[in-house]
């Protein structure tokens, strides 16, 4: 992470039209407003060692998995807090549309980031890097 690129004023995030999201990152925490379409999960079931993670449901309905089977559905105006070594995934919860804030450390969003630069063969590897794991 370079602390470089990190914002030196405040930043207000508004949805681009071409993705309809939108992200701000700082020297240690980053936040996304992003839309969510469909009914299917955004990554495998996976667990992150040693970074938290929430997501506070602006619209719309998410579903989350545990690796325990627990299945957790975020209403509109909910918060769902992941701590550290808890194993999940999520994704829309319908067929309507849902909108999230996704707030994170700096060092997972740019695990995301990359995850999309590379191929998915690469994906493990790059996951193990971020003291994080791929679980199927």
């Amino acid at each position: 992470m370079n602390d470089d690129s990190a914002p030196t004023r405040p930043v207000v995030l508004s949805a681009r039209p071409e993705t309809g999201g939108a992200s701000a990152l700082g020297s240690s925490l980053a936040i996304g407003n992003c839309p969510a379409q469909g009914s299917g999960e955004v990554a495998p079931l996976h667990v992150h060692y040693a970074d938290d993670e929430a997501w506070f449901v602006v619209s719309g309905t998410l579903r989350f998995r545990f690796v325990d089977g627990e299945v957790v559905v975020a209403q509109t105006g909910q918060t769902v807090f992941v701590p550290a070594g808890v194993a999940h995934t999520f994704g829309n919860a319908g067929p309507d549309p849902s909108r999230f804030l996704i707030i994170m450390t700096a060092r997972l969003e740019e695990m995301i980031r990359r995850l999309h630069e590379v191929d998915r063969s690469q994906h493990d590897a790059l996951y193990r890097e971020y003291q994080s794991e791929l679980l199927e």
